[in-house]
This record gives C-alpha cells, structure tokens and sequence, in this order.
C-alpha cells in the first residue's frame, strides 16, 4: 500500500507538471485531485493510531461537505465521536476510510458536472459560430438567397407610379452578401456589449473549467443569428404591424437590437451555469443548514379533558342503541 500510495502521489506530480497544451489544463488538474484523493485514503489506512485519533473531524467535515447530515455513515461517525471527545477510535478506522472516500467521490462528481456543461456550452458555440459562418458566406455565393431576405422595399409612390416601392437593403444598393456580413457584424457587436454589462451579474469559480468565458463567448454568434434571423422574421410579416423598414439606419438599429435581445436567451443559460457551478462544494463554502430533526421540533402539548365527577371518561359519541 504505501509502494502504491508512493506510484499515486507520482502521478499527481506528473500531472502537476504536466505542460501540454489542454483546454484550460482541466485534465491534468482532476488527475491531480484524483490520485491526492486516493493517497489520503492509504495514508488514513496506513497510518499510526497515535496520529488517527485526531483524524475524525477532519473526516466528519469533508463528508458533511459533500454527503449530507443525512447520510447514515455519518450519522454513526458523528455519533461516535460525540460519545468519545471528538477522538475517533482504530474500530472506526473503516468507517472513516469509507466516509471518506465517498465524500471524495461527490467531489468529483460535482466537478464532472462543472466540466459536462461547459463541454455543452463549448460546443455549442462552436456550432453556432460554423452555422452563422455558413448563413453570412451563403450571401456572397446565392445573393438571392438570405441577403434577399435582409433587404426590404418601403412605398415610395411617385406621380407617375403612386404604387412604386423602392429596395433598401442593409449595405445599400442590391442584395448581396455584404448586407448579411453587415448585420451579422452589427448582431455580434451588440451581442458582446449586451455580455460586457452582464458580467456584473456572473460569479467566479475556483474550478479549473472556464465556464463564466464559456458563457460570454457563446453570446457572440447566438447574436449573429438573432439579427439575422430576426430581419427575416420582419420580412416575412410574423410580426403584426411590422412589415417594411424605410431607411438603412432603422434595418442596422433592428440588427443592433436584435443582437441584445439574445440576452433573453443567454440569461438563461447563465442562471444554469451559476446553479451547476454552486452545486461545487469545497472548504470556501459554508455548511448547510440541515433541516430540524423531528426530536428538536417543539410539539404542543394537547390538553387532558377532564373527568366527570363520577370518575368515568365521557364517550366521544351518541349512545343510539
């Protein structure tokens, strides 16, 4: 066990010192975690009972951390170290050990999780991106295609014509892909403002997945969608009473407020982000207050009725024989 518990703490140190070029360095850092983990468990094996004694609330701690007060082994280690001035006893060494050990594994489950969502959330962007990459590039090989759907033709009546409508399209001129490189442009610098203001909102993290960056880069090319799509939604007719755009400026500020009304969506995804991010429990966090026991509930004391005086109980009901 220790020869083992020497092989682990190598390949901590390996991992440690580890300088490839990883996303973030994340794996090698949850190697690190894993393997400190698993040498704690062979030196609380492995170590004297002199030095086991104190042990017991250190343990006790980790695993109300991560279990619960709910969880029964640590209703027993609790139990015992009460009884025993908080000094935990070589029987209990195994129970320790377990408590232990289970505590550490929520912790790294706790940290998949962090790493699970910001794989979605990393992901995701890059499909956005490749997907508003191909709507903004389509308009430079098909202009008729979605640059035409960005472009719209207000009334202008003349004398001659009174039902003449003129085009107006982003970039002026005809439709072609430069309107859509300009209100995808427009979308994601509106996108990003709208996620420099809600960084005041964003929490830090201590782990080693940046999930708050994650968040913010992935409002770039949802608002690049969300302008374009957006005008077409308007050119279309799905909104009521919003048919024709007159003049280039009101086409781009649509773009503009288009690209900060994915905040809507994104806001969302932030909220989950903060909850999976909180769901990570470590020394920095408090303890959570356990709901009362049923013991430690006051109860009301009901009121004794009291006797006749011939000494017999009234009866509860009507005599109807």
């Amino acid at each position: 066990m220790a020869r083992k518990a020497h092989a682990i703490l190598d390949a901590a140190r390996n991992a440690a010192e580890d300088r490839r070029p990883t996303l973030s360095g994340a794996s090698s850092k949850d190697r690190v975690l894993s393997n400190i983990h698993e040498a704690e468990l062979i030196l609380l094996q492995l170590a004297p009972d002199h030095e086991v004694r104190w042990r017991g609330p250190v343990v006790l701690a980790q695993g109300v951390q991560h279990l619960g007060e709910d969880d029964p082994r640590l209703k027993v280690l609790s139990e015992h170290l009460r009884n025993n001035n908080n000094v935990l006893g070589n029987e209990f060494r195994e129970l320790a050990v377990n408590v232990l050990h289970a505590a550490n594994h929520v912790e790294e489950s706790e940290i998949a999780r962090v790493r699970s969502f910001r794989n979605v959330v990393l992901y995701s962007f890059l499909a956005m991106s490749v997907i508003a990459t191909l709507l903004v590039l389509s308009g430079y090989l098909h202009p008729d295609g979605v640059p035409s759907l960005l472009c719209f033709e207000p009334p202008a009546p003349t004398p001659g014509d009174p039902l003449a409508t003129e085009l107006v399209c982003p970039a002026g001129g005809s439709a072609d892909g430069d309107d859509g490189l300009l209100v995808g442009s427009l979308g994601m610098c509106a996108a990003a403002m709208a996620g420099a203001v809600s960084i005041r909102h964003m929490q830090g993290t201590l782990t080693p997945y940046m999930v708050p960056l994650s968040l913010l880069a992935l409002r770039l090319p949802v608002g690049v969608l969300s302008a374009l799509l957006g005008l077409i939604l308007i050119h279309g007719k799905f909104i009521p009473g919003l048919s024709a755009l007159d003049t280039q400026a009101q086409i781009a500020a649509w773009a503009v407020a288009l690209g900060i009304a994915q905040e809507a969506l994104t806001r969302m995804i932030d909220r989950q982000g903060n909850a999976v991010m909180e769901n990570v429990r470590g020394s920095w966090r408090s303890f959570d207050s356990p709901p009362p026991r049923p013991e430690d509930v006051p109860r009301a004391e009901a009121p004794v009725p009291s006797l006749p005086s011939s000494g017999r109980r009234p009866w509860p009901f009507r005599n109807r024989s």
